[in-house]
């Protein structure tokens, strides 16, 4: 059995009168049982993403707000069985549109692993989330989305699709969502 907890603050930063940077960080806390090289578990922190995307402050004419940047993935794992054991690089994009109370978009990235462990498997990935979500006048958001992993090392695609509910909240002056 897998329990995998994100913590995935959103931080942007104005680098302009025009212009954003917009910080995502994705921390895993992980509990995974049984695990087949050893038979036992582990608990603990996983690798890291942090991806920084460039945006114009201002939507589109047509609504669109989109991001361009990097992705990350740093070997932060407190156990080899909850990381992949290598350091990885690559462009993101991500584009979205709002439309009353329905966001609807995608975000992408094409990592490659730049060093880490030389045991550990290689990393060379394509990623794509297609989203499409509902915000209610009192702040519960239903949201749809399939993330597909295409892993060029190992010749295989892989899609989930994930239904999320989730409500928006402000703690002081910061907004925050739960899951």
């Amino acid at each position: 059995q897998l329990s995998v907890l994100k913590v995935s603050p959103v931080i942007p930063f104005s680098v302009s009168v025009e212009w954003n940077v917009i910080t995502r960080t994705i921390i895993s806390l992980i509990d995974q049982e049984d695990i087949p090289s050893n038979g036992l578990g582990e608990s603990g922190l996983g690798d890291t993403a942090f991806s920084a995307f460039l945006s114009p402050k201002a939507p589109t004419a047509g609504g669109w707000i989109w991001g361009v940047g990097a992705i990350s993935i740093l070997d932060t794992a407190a156990e080899d069985e909850l990381g992949g054991g290598k350091w990885g690089l690559g462009p993101t994009a991500v584009a979205l549109k709002q439309n009353g109370p329905w966001t609807y978009g995608m975000l992408t990235h094409y990592l490659v692993d730049v060093g880490g462990d030389d045991d550990r498997a290689d990393v060379e990935q394509a990623f794509a989330q297609p989203f499409l979500s509902y915000s209610t006048p009192t702040a519960w958001n239903y949201t749809l989305q399939a993330e597909s992993t295409r892993d060029f090392e190992i010749d295989e695609t892989s899609t989930v699709a994930i239904f999320q509910v989730a409500k928006t909240f402000k703690a002081g002056s910061q907004i925050l969502q739960g899951r």
